[in-house]
């Protein structure tokens, strides 16, 4: 989705609460009360059919119509959004999973160029919608795009489920416990009991809502519902030890709750060769218990981490021994933990809360000194510093933890604060940006697309705190703002919240190119660009930095991921590929910041536990907003 020429790329929550819903509900998903169903108005033929197709789906299936209700409430908020399919590949009411190689690629596992595509969404799991047109009969594409076939279809494969566990189709709505976990994709028992749990309270709470597209539905409360729980072993799900595989500061509250095992791959980090060099810094853009849903379910992306906003509660979600699919970068999610903080980057911080920042820093402390992991911005890096693995993925990379996440405030509570005085290097060296934020008042326009609490229905501007300074085409406050190329053909950059390629960050260390007045350069993006910089007040001189610059005369390509040629890869193993991002290179004469040595290209296999290293080398590179990799070869060296 598109809107003023900038891309909209934020992950969207999976599922999203009705604007109506019973307060037993609301309890437990910490939002706030509205005003019942009973209030509404009385649904016509027009509003009802969602309801009808529900209560149709169920006695076609035999399936008790609150435990259909449930599990469509749990997955979809009820929500059709005909044809179109999650992030996590889900379609329509029920969520009917159909994951592409095209998907993975471009989602969270970052997979594009991968040879193992295929293999990778080769899991029955990620395909649930296939399975239920063979039990419909329906063809796969009305699953897709058509509501009530979609809702036929998972009522079919919940009784299905039901068969394979009680032999028939109970019409005690407690006995379905076992075939309410199954269809949560989960192959681990924590996971799959947590969305039966969730499924049989708001079975025992009720439910009711009206839908995006005015929809009403109900489910009346069955209070005296009793879930049998002991069906659950009869699914011989993975069973985790919560405390053993724990991996947090003891100081910390901190629960295990596992990923949907499609939602990362298995690894041996750091024993196998797969190095861990940096921490990735997100926001959920939902509820916490939203974005642990989305993790549980098959295809709707991870992490290794959740924080709570109002308290600072910790979920680990994947071990960080495993790749958790979060930044939308194979080679990122490769050497990377990630780290997810609930909160919505348009809402100007109101979310992130001093305990959220204290217990998150606590946690990547403990991460960072355990894997050997530099305290900078250079290591700690939000998600959206991370590059996009192919030209025609960058435009779409998400913007979290976005302009209103205080990395100054955060380094500081790391004990790893910008250190020097304000002001501006020679023309030739690095600098660090470093604007404050309280202070840093910036205007950004947020429209509501930007926003999904639903707080912003209308374009808006606002001058908020901010860690970024917006970058210029020339020194002038009137002269456009610079545009990145991968996302403005034109070259001109606006104040749209999500658009970061007008901005540098709070931590970025770029090389100065020029000064007139007020006014300092930096080369970014291949560019001479513009920030004002009175007194050098944004900006502190950087030392003991690594620059590079081209070793001759022709441009340095700049490419997203990091994998060894292909001739390098053992016989039997598909190489994975890679080109130059088309929208980047250093040209000769710039200078760029390297974040760290340069490290060799390398690729994992989880089939075989294979990891298979390169002969060449990469220096990561902060080269916009996002980072970048260039070949050593291609780059000369100066401190």
């Amino acid at each position: 989705m598109r809107k003023q020429g900038i891309a909209v790329h934020k992950r969207k929550p999976r599922q999203r609460l009705p604007l109506m819903i019973t307060a037993g509900v609301l309890a437990a998903a910490s939002v706030t009360a509205v005003p019942p169903l009973a209030q509404a108005s009385a649904p016509d033929e027009r509003t009802a059919v969602r309801q009808q197709a529900f209560e149709r789906a169920a006695a076609e299936y035999d399936v008790p119509l609150p435990v259909l209700l449930g599990v469509a409430y749990h997955e979809s908020a009820w929500e059709a959004h005909s044809g179109e399919h999650s992030t996590s590949g889900g379609y329509g009411p029920m969520h009917l999973t159909d994951m592409t190689p095209e998907m993975m690629a471009g989602g969270d596992a970052g997979a594009a160029g991968r040879g193992d595509l295929r293999e990778m969404v080769a899991d029955p799991s990620l395909h649930t919608l296939r399975t239920a047109a063979k039990l419909t009969g329906l063809p796969a594409g009305e699953l897709r795009d058509n509501d009530v076939a979609n809702i036929r279809g998972g009522a079919a494969l919940l009784a299905s489920y039901a068969k394979a566990t009680t032999g028939h189709t109970p019409a005690d709505p407690g006995q379905w416990y076992a075939a309410v976990a199954r269809y949560s994709g989960s192959t681990q028992e924590r996971g799959a009991k947590a969305f039966a749990d969730r499924v049989f309270t708001t079975v025992k709470e009720g439910a009711g809502g009206i839908t995006e597209d005015g929809q009403q539905v109900r489910l009346n409360a069955v209070a005296d519902v009793r879930p049998a729980t002991g069906q659950l072993a009869g699914l011989r799900l993975k069973t985790t030890a919560a405390a053993a595989e724990t991996e947090c500061p003891p100081t910390l509250d901190c629960t295990f709750i596992p990923a949907a095992s499609a939602n990362g791959q298995v690894a041996n980090r750091p024993a196998d060769g797969i190095r861990i060099d940096s921490i990735v810094i997100h926001d959920t853009e939902s509820s916490y218990e939203s974005a642990i849903s989305t993790f549980q379910t098959p295809g709707g992306g991870s992490a290794h981490y959740v924080i709570r906003s109002s308290d600072g509660a910790v979920t680990q979600m994947v071990p960080t021994k495993d790749l958790s699919f979060q930044a939308g970068n194979y080679s990122t999610n490769m050497h990377s933990i990630g780290i997810e903080h609930e909160g919505y980057a348009a809402s100007g911080g109101t979310w992130y809360t001093q305990i959220q920042y204290e217990t998150s820093a606590e946690l990547v402390a403990y991460l960072a000194d355990r894997f050997g992991i530099p305290l900078d911005r250079q290591h700690i890096v939000g998600h959206d510093n991370v590059p996009g693995p192919n030209s025609s993925l960058v435009s779409g990379m998400h913007w979290d933890p976005g302009p209103s996440w205080d990395w100054e405030r955060y380094m500081r509570l790391l004990r790893a604060p910008g250190s020097g005085v304000h002001g501006v290097a020679r023309i030739g060296s690095a600098v660090t940006i470093t604007p404050g934020f309280a202070a840093n008042q910036q205007t950004v326009r947020i429209c509501s697309s930007d926003d999904p609490t639903g707080a912003t229905p209308e374009c808006t501007e606002r001058r908020q705190a901010s860690n970024f300074v917006h970058l210029h085409t020339a020194p002038s406050s009137t002269a456009p703002l610079f545009g990145d190329q991968a996302i403005h053909t034109d070259g001109v950059g606006t104040d749209r919240v999500n658009d970061w390629g007008s901005t540098a960050q709070a931590g970025q260390q770029f090389v100065v190119a020029g000064r007139q007045g007020d006014w300092t350069a930096i080369w970014y993006s291949g560019t001479k660009v513009w920030f004002h910089n009175p007194y050098g007040r944004n900006t502190t001189p950087a030392h003991g930095v690594t620059v590079v610059r081209t070793a001759g005369a022709s441009p340095a390509a700049v490419y997203g991921s990091s994998y060894p040629d292909s001739g390098e890869y053992p016989a039997g193993l598909s190489p994975s590929t890679q080109a130059p991002l088309s929208f980047y290179t250093v040209p000769a004469g710039q200078a760029y910041v390297a974040t760290s040595e340069p490290a060799v290209t390398d690729d994992y296999f989880p089939s075989s536990g294979t990891v298979v290293t390169g002969g060449k080398k990469m220096y990561t590179i902060q080269y916009n907003h996002r980072l970048g990799l260039v070949y050593e070869s291609d780059v000369v060296t100066a401190q």
